[in-house]
């Protein structure tokens, strides 16, 4: 039988065995939490509060300046103890709110509207921009503007993501498994504030277990269809989700709205349901914190603002010390320099990795023209060329080339027998340069 899929890509090892078996569980609540008040793309959040304040659980700690932001809420109840500059797993220095835990638990008011689906679309939308939703696969978009498209850029169809296919990462697996009606909900819920009556729900065929879940939990909704998909890298990216699951394929430069589609990660579907259904803000999120390098690898609900350390503790420890530790998946993720690096809404994961599963990785050297890049990249460039002209300074060179068509996936430096730090060499060419 042949899966959904796009054209290109590579298969590297998905190591998810490593956390797949692992049923979420509640991470302990630390003694304080770390909460930048910049946690999405867009415009930056303005701080709503002050050094010694009192905050309850789900409390504003920051309010966005722009549509395209989100408001930032404590995550639990407690002091505030500083606000003082962090850096991010990006390099970006971003303020804080350090927040000491009182281990009271101590929630604002929250309002359950047990019939949410009846709810108006405006309203629904204004509880997920009030949630501080962002989309929690990565890129961490503010879920409130994808549902806000043009009016002349109509939405038909709304995809769900649950492929997944970054290596080690299983938080969507294992919420496929332990709340799949959670993920319809949300999903109905987004299909409504939309007005689209097409809902597909993408998922890779290694994951049969977790197709037969939502299979249940949509059984009897024809608006809903869940699509297995062929077991490939980057099968969970937007433009080769949509091409998989659809046949629609999003020109270069343009967004999935272009071709009347919205698509969701599965965490972002829950956290749309429980901030709609019960009022509950962005606060939490599940993860897996996984690798060679951890004595037991978990899936958790974590606090925002958990430091890495404290989730080293949780999961018993190093048994051998990380020779390098990346937020988000080895694919797309990037390396932490400490583990005071707290957990955002778009952390899917942090991996540990030993020594011996990045021995293969040397000293990088030059491009032996060997198209391997080529043949895997699923948008089709040439990042042999954008690295070549990256690494000489040839930054317009290398924009001649759609620099700015590539979305980082990795699959060139993967498969790049020199080794070269392809996707490094783009996201230089990318802060030279303009779109």
């Amino acid at each position: 039988m042949a899966f959904a899929t796009f054209e290109r890509g590579i298969h590297p090892p998905d190591k998810k065995s490593l956390s797949k078996e692992s049923p979420i569980r509640t991470a302990t609540s630390p003694k304080r939490v770390v909460i930048p008040i910049i946690q999405h793309i867009g415009a930056p959040c303005k701080l709503s509060v002050k050094t010694g304040q009192e905050v309850k659980k789900g409390e504003v700690v920051a309010l966005p300046e722009g549509f395209v932001s989100a408001p930032v809420h404590s995550s639990v109840s407690g002091k505030i103890t500083a606000i003082t500059d962090i850096s991010l797993p990006t390099g970006r220095v971003v303020p804080a709110v350090v927040i000491q835990n009182d281990m009271k638990e101590t929630w604002i008011d929250l309002k359950e509207d047990k019939d949410f689906l009846t709810l108006s679309p405006e309203y629904l939308k204004n509880k997920v921009k009030e949630a501080g939703i962002v989309g929690m696969g990565g890129a961490a978009f503010p879920t409130h503007v994808k549902l806000s498209p043009p009016k002349e850029k109509p939405i038909d169809v709304v995809i769900i993501n649950g492929a997944e296919c970054e290596p080690y990462l299983t938080a969507d697996y294992r919420l496929m498994l332990e709340r799949a009606m959670d993920i319809v909900n949300g999903l109905k819920i987004l299909m409504v504030i939309l007005g689209v009556k097409n809902g597909f729900i993408g998922i890779e065929n290694n994951k049969p277990d977790a197709i037969q879940e939502m299979q249940k939990a949509v059984s009897g909704d024809p608006d809903i269809k869940v699509i297995p998909l062929e077991v490939k890298y980057p099968q969970g990216a937007e433009k080769m989700l949509i091409k998989a699951c659809v046949g629609r394929e999003v020109p270069p430069r343009a967004l999935p709205m272009d071709v009347g589609v919205v698509v969701q990660n599965v965490g972002t579907a829950v956290a749309v349901y429980e901030a709609v259904r019960f009022g509950k803000p962005l606060i939490e999120r599940v993860m897996t914190f996984t690798g060679e390098a951890v004595n037991n690898p978990s899936n958790l609900y974590v606090k925002i603002g958990t430091t890495i350390s404290d989730l080293v503790s949780d999961c018993g420890g190093f048994k051998t010390q990380p020779t390098k530790l990346i937020s988000g998946g080895p694919m797309m993720g990037f390396a932490v320099s400490n583990l005071d690096i707290p957990i955002t809404k778009g952390t899917s994961g942090v991996v540990a990795l030993t020594e011996q599963e990045i021995s293969h990785i040397n000293k990088y050297g030059p491009c032996i023209r060997c198209g391997r890049c080529i043949e895997a990249c699923p948008m089709g460039l040439m990042p042999s060329m954008l690295s070549i002209f990256s690494e000489k300074g040839f930054f317009e060179e290398a924009k001649a080339y759609n620099l700015f068509d590539c979305f980082e996936c990795g699959s060139c430096a993967y498969v790049c027998p020199s080794k070269r730090p392809i996707v490094q060499f783009v996201r230089l060419a990318k802060s030279q340069t303009k779109p």
